[in-house]
């Protein structure tokens, strides 16, 4: 006899996997199982995460179609099942599943569009946080700027992408307006960030991505300008931190402390 918990996963599995068969125990009204009953609701079930994906993704839905994007997210629903109820979080592995599915390799720039979504939707539920002005990082002693570490805010997130894929995304977003783009273009990297109420996305240009990542990984700001000077010679690390500093990239700072563990 199966005990509770061998009897849940049964009909978990059953929900998203339309060849096992209806699990024991359901019955209908009548006391007889009831296999097109269990159908409908599995039907419902995967059609709401199905619809959950297209909330999150909505550029993504608009560049394929809704036929196309249905049968997609359908594959990535069976496969990937919720592991919270709390739905805000879920399609976080989606971007990295339409790289790997073989029907939407015609557009190859698509994952990166919706790692653009993901990250806008991460950016819109973190956590709030007041930026650093100029001002306050004008108590920097101009000195100790390269053992600076610059503590990132919260919602910040950097996309990159070998494709325009920013420009694509901008393109399908509500208000937006498709157009013919070149693919051999060049790539385009993206802060999204929420510096207050609303998500703000910011084209980078080349070597931000690795001066900003390098930052969040704890690093202090030489170390930084290092990472983003192997990407191009010709990166500026003044303007950066400006243009940061003007997106709210920064809530805090710290010295990175000598071996004797002396700021």
């Amino acid at each position: 006899m199966q005990g509770l918990a061998e009897r849940q996963q049964d009909f978990a599995l059953a929900l998203l996997d339309a060849t096992r068969a209806t699990p024991r125990g359901l019955v209908g009204p009548d006391g007889l199982p009831s296999p097109r009953r269990f159908a409908v609701y599995r039907n419902n079930v995967v059609a709401g995460l199905i619809e959950t994906l297209k909330e999150n993704y909505p550029a993504v839905h608009r560049i394929v179609g809704d036929e196309f994007f249905r049968a997609m997210a359908g594959h990535f629903s069976i496969a990937h099942p919720p592991q919270s109820p709390i739905m805000l979080s879920y399609g976080k592995g989606f971007p990295e599943f339409i790289d790997g599915f073989e029907p939407a390799a015609a557009l190859p720039y698509l994952a990166d569009v919706a790692g653009i979504e993901r990250a806008w939707n991460e950016a819109y539920h973190a956590a709030d946080a007041e930026p650093l002005s100029a001002n306050d990082l004008l108590a920097i002693d101009q000195d100790d700027l390269a053992r600076v570490r610059l503590a990132l805010h919260p919602s910040l997130r950097v996309t990159q992408s070998r494709f325009p894929a920013l420009t694509i995304w901008r393109m399908n977003i509500a208000g937006g307006e498709p157009a013919a783009v070149d693919l051999e273009a060049g790539g385009e990297d993206a802060l999204i960030i929420r510096p207050s109420a609303e998500v703000v996305v910011h084209r980078l240009p080349m070597g931000a991505a690795a001066f900003v990542r390098t930052l969040g990984a704890g690093k202090p700001v030489v170390a930084a300008a290092i990472a983003a000077l192997e990407a191009t010679p010709y990166f500026d690390l003044r303007a950066m931190l400006a243009g940061l500093i003007e997106a709210g990239a920064f809530v805090g700072w710290s010295l990175e402390r000598d071996a004797g563990g002396e700021p």
